[in-house]
């Protein structure tokens, strides 16, 4: 092989190299779809989901709004990191109903049909928001009562880790549209709350490399006075969120129906509760509500 052919064939294997890096980019650029809307949601009970699932909660469920698996649920046939149409339970694999829910159900009833919707939640029952705080976790993991166990495990002893673990996948299907957070129970009347909340929130962004500005957080109040709320003295801190977190936005509870316990709401009140948030976001999308 003279000189020259053998310059002639490295610059058609550059090029050829070349072609295939382009190709590789575009697909891998291709496979983000920027019509999938992705919404993280965190919290405890009442984001895990308390009341049992109903029939009407687990039929004519769009699959334009699914789920991520943030475990791995043999009894749902489900893989931790894998899209799933959103069929309740939305958080683990025994899960009740939650305000996420229908918060996805009320966003693809109302968006155009070439927008889809997903959850990521990451939630435990009866925690502080101290448990999402990278800093403190350890700390409050190593006091954690017995009965907490069995769901920090799941979540290899760090949900926020977990969390932002699965959002990172997420980001390479779709864009992270807003973080969806009701908590609060476990904090009753504490006044840093809102700081530590703030903790939480800057983290994601700075974690997950998202724009706070372009990045709603939606926090729903604690079953409230009027439903007989054990914890209802919280929703007044609560809704001082958006004074520490700019872009935060309280989604009310009044009217939603609470369970005996004072604590939890009933299916229809996170039906309630879980439309509501759904609607606050379509209008901060400047979406018309007509379902």
């Amino acid at each position: 092989m003279n000189k020259r052919v053998l310059v002639n064939f490295c610059k058609n294997i550059a090029g050829i190299l070349v072609l295939l890096c382009s190709l590789l980019l575009s697909s891998q650029a291709f496979s983000q779809d920027p019509n999938f809307h992705i919404y993280l949601c965190l919290g405890q009970s009442n984001m895990e989901g308390n009341a049992r699932i109903e029939a009407e909660d687990t039929v004519n469920v769009n699959e334009r709004f699914q789920v991520m698996s943030t475990i791995n649920c043999d009894n749902l046939e489900r893989t931790k990191g894998n899209w799933y149409t959103a069929i309740p339970p939305l958080c683990r694999c025994s899960t009740g109903l939650t305000p996420s829910d229908y918060f996805g159900r009320t966003l693809v009833e109302n968006l155009p049909k070439n927008i889809r919707v997903g959850v990521i939640n990451v939630s435990i029952g009866g925690c502080k928001i101290e448990l999402f705080d990278t800093v403190n976790y350890p700390a409050y993991r190593e006091t954690a009562p017995d009965w907490m166990i069995g769901m920090l495990k799941e979540y290899d002893w760090n949900p926020y880790g977990r969390l932002v673990e699965m959002a990172k996948l997420a980001q390479k299907d779709g864009v992270i549209k807003g973080i969806l957070l009701h908590q609060g129970e476990s904090n009753t009347n504490d006044t840093l709350w809102t700081k530590k909340v703030k903790v939480v929130y800057d983290n994601l962004m700075a974690d997950l490399n998202l724009n706070p500005e372009k990045t709603p957080l939606l926090a729903g109040e604690l079953v409230s006075a009027e439903e007989g709320g054990a914890c209802a003295s919280m929703n007044t801190i609560i809704n001082t969120l958006p004074q520490v977190v700019p872009n935060a936005h309280v989604i009310s509870s009044a009217d939603c129906p609470a369970k005996p316990d004072h604590l939890h709401f009933t299916a229809e009140g996170y039906r309630i509760l879980g439309k509501r948030y759904g609607e606050n976001m379509l209008r901060l999308l400047g979406t018309d509500i007509t379902k």
